[in-house]
């Protein structure tokens, strides 16, 4: 039986209902399909509808099934898919109190194609939905770019394992490994060594400091005081070991070679062995070592091992620390003008061009250099012996091209409260570093022992503020030191070690060095 309706100028033609009760599929119209689906959801069971499959109850059953493999049939169009993982396979909430939350996961729509059919689980048709996948890459082979990789921002490359690592993906936010100790960058047969890599990053924003003095001076006791550690501490805890009670009853040297430490700040510290050591040539002639071909002479080639090392730190350091533990050494200055004449040249910007040693435009690379009176007395910050010790200092550097004044001063912070900034008319790099208070404390009287018991509480004259606060003062300026650029290209801490490694080969390599060392013989 058929009836035709007329509604509205549109025609519906109609066909008699089944016995079941069912109309043939796509007959009626979208809003009278919809009630009647209602009530067919009502009636009976899911899957009894013999009407044609639609789009609703195709995503229903989908959801209902729990992401389950879709049942076969045909489809009427193209439908957009979610690619997200199932239900099941979703991350859960970590146990672990205090555990970052991660975020939501990324969805990405993308219209059905040939390449994604019914049945396809989501990663598989993430990877094969990729833009433009080439044949190879459809036949199996990992894709150069994973699009569709990451489902969870944080989560590992495993996106089907349900352990996820919050801290995987954060690595690169968290803070440089921090050193605990000093480690060999040159060690004590003058090789180069690679260990100090690990810490380095690749960033410009660095300050690089070295130390050269005589025996016995102190300087692993300042490089790590101005490093990491403080004057309370032990120090057997120090970043870089100071000599004990028993090497120097012995007379004997702690440091071999060049130590190395970077700090948080990015701060590269370089502690040397003694320059001019009598200990390390004592230690050469007794045991039998046997010297280079080069050289004839023991105490030859311990000269030559602290020009080479003095003129590798005026070459990669942007300032340079001479310790002395008394003023003053005239040797001294010998051996610093000595290893300012035989300094590497600059590498030119084409250093990969044979036969070009040096810089085209004749502009040398010069360090600050900063002048530590270590173990000062009290008469030593006399206004009127300050003033002599900077004119002898200015007298002898004269004619020097390393950087020694204009870039340190005692004056500005606050030492001398009642002299002016125009009272050291010469004024050079040049710090005092009282007696540490551990050292000397036994020799301060208390004053006015026995007259006034008030009098008798207070410590005595030292002449200086406290070991400590010089310290930090020191530290404050070494660390304001202009940051020169090292060679004709900006360098981060891993070129650094590379351009450093290069000049040390140099510096060993050197014929200016060989032909010195010929001459002292």
């Amino acid at each position: 039986m058929q009836r035709d309706f007329k509604a509205g100028g549109v025609s519906l033609h109609m066909s008699d209902m089944s016995e079941s009760g069912h109309s043939q599929p796509g007959m009626y119209g979208q809003g009278r399909r919809r009630r009647r689906r209602r009530g067919d959801r009502d009636a009976g069971p899911p899957g009894q509808n013999l009407s044609g499959p639609s789009r609703d109850r195709e995503y229903q059953q989908r959801e209902r099934r729990d992401g389950s493999e879709d049942s076969p049939g045909p489809l009427i169009r193209k439908t957009p898919i979610i690619l997200a993982k199932p239900p099941g396979e979703r991350a859960k909430p970590s146990p672990v109190s205090g555990a970052p939350v991660l975020e939501k996961p990324i969805m990405l729509m993308k219209a059905r194609d040939d390449g994604g059919k019914p049945g396809t689980p989501p990663e598989a048709a993430a990877q094969s939905s990729g833009p433009g996948p080439s044949k190879m890459e459809r036949e199996g082979q990992r894709p150069t770019q994973p699009v569709y990789q990451i489902q969870n921002r944080g989560m590992g490359a495993s996106a089907s394992s349900s352990a996820v690592d919050p801290m995987v993906g954060q690595s690169k936010l968290l803070p440089p490994e921090k050193m605990k100790h000093s480690i060999k960058l040159v060690d004590d047969q003058m090789n180069w060594c690679d260990s100090a890599m690990e810490y380095l990053r690749d960033q410009t924003d660095m300050l690089v400091v070295g130390v050269i003095g005589l025996q016995g001076t102190g300087k692993s006791t300042i490089m790590s005081l101005l490093s990491a550690n403080t004057p309370e501490e032990d120090q057997r805890n120090y970043v870089f070991r100071a000599q004990t009670q028993e090497i120097k009853e012995r007379g004997g040297n702690q440091s071999t070679g060049i130590d190395f430490f970077i700090t948080q700040e990015r701060v590269i510290f370089l502690d040397t062995q003694p320059m001019l050591s009598p200990s390390i040539l004592d230690h050469l002639i007794n045991n039998d070592r046997k010297l280079p071909p080069e050289y004839n002479l023991p105490h030859t080639y311990i000269e030559m091992q602290s020009l080479q090392i003095a003129a590798f730190l005026f070459t990669v350091c942007h300032a340079v620390i001479v310790v002395q533990d008394w003023f003053t050494d005239i040797n001294l200055y010998r051996f610093l003008q000595t290893a300012e004449m035989l300094k590497p040249s600059t590498p030119s910007a084409s250093h990969d061009s044979t036969g070009s040693s040096g810089s085209d435009d004749g502009a040398e690379y010069y360090p600050h250099i900063v002048f530590v009176q270590n173990k000062a007395r009290r008469e030593d910050f006399c206004p009127r012996n300050l003033k002599n010790m900077h004119m002898v200092v200015d007298k002898l550097m004269a004619h020097s091209h390393l950087k020694y004044k204009g870039t340190l001063s005692m004056l500005d912070c606050n030492i001398f409260p009642g002299l002016g900034q125009d009272y050291l008319a010469t004024e050079v790099n040049m710090f005092l570093l009282p007696i540490q208070e551990g050292d000397g404390e036994d020799n301060l009287n208390k004053a006015g022992s026995g007259t006034y018991p008030l009098f008798s509480l207070l410590p005595g004259y030292r002449g200086h503020p406290a070991f400590s606060t010089m310290v930090s003062k020191l530290r404050s300026q070494i660390l304001a030191m202009p940051r020169c650029q090292l060679s004709h290209t900006i360098l981060t801490e891993k070129n650094w070690f590379h351009y450093a490694a290069r000049i040390w080969d140099g510096v060993k390599k050197s014929s200016a060095l060989s032909e010195y060392g010929r001459l002292l013989c």
